[in-house]
């Protein structure tokens, strides 16, 4: 019994201490990060391209957006605040928030981006982050969280959601594969 005691100590303490690497890591690598590179702007809310719009104009950073409105819309809006075509990027090849991260981060690593604005909306950006750190940190590129206001429209996202997607980012940063397509892809039993 006194082996089992020992056991889940350690096994607390080392959650204890995974947690506060997972809190306290950003923190500590800020000083070392260069300044912003890139806006990343995860689709699904056209308030995320606006307020993505506002930053670049004021900032001369380039934008990409994965997923969101339609190009031309997205075009009209990113010029209307004053974004060069040639400063902005759409990407329509995600279909969630995995994908968002997984369908950019090896070219944005061969183009030397280390530090990304992530923007989203504030009820979103937990499980983003959490995806992000882990595909976005797999290869060298810190995020920067940009929470969007969604007001009363905010829900918070279920636990499951969130950790499964984590779940699923995690298999994919140690093998490759999205276990969600691997599932749709796979034949039916008889």
């Amino acid at each position: 019994m006194r082996w089992l005691r020992r056991l889940l100590r350690s096994v607390v303490a080392l959650l204890v201490l995974a947690l506060l690497g997972w809190l306290l890591l950003p923190r500590l690598l800020q000083p070392w990060l260069p300044p912003p590179q890139l806006i990343l702007v995860l689709g699904g809310d056209l308030d995320r391209e606006k307020v993505a719009a506002q930053v670049a104009g004021r900032s001369g950073l380039p934008v990409l957006v994965s997923g969101g409105s339609n190009s031309a819309y997205a075009r009209w809006l990113f010029n209307r605040y004053g974004v060069s075509p040639s400063q902005l990027r759409l990407d329509y090849s995600a279909r969630d928030t995995l994908g968002n991260f997984t369908t950019v981060v090896d070219r944005l690593r061969r183009q030397g981006v280390r530090h990304v604005l992530l923007v989203t909306s504030g009820d979103h950006m937990q499980r983003a982050l959490l995806v992000g750190r882990l595909v976005a940190g797999s290869r060298g590129i810190h995020l920067t969280p940009m929470a969007v206001p969604c007001g009363s429209k905010c829900r918070p996202e279920p636990f499951g959601k969130v950790w499964g997607d984590g779940l699923r980012a995690l298999v994919w940063v140690l093998s490759g594969l999205d276990l969600r397509q691997e599932m749709q892809n796979r034949p039916a039993e008889r």
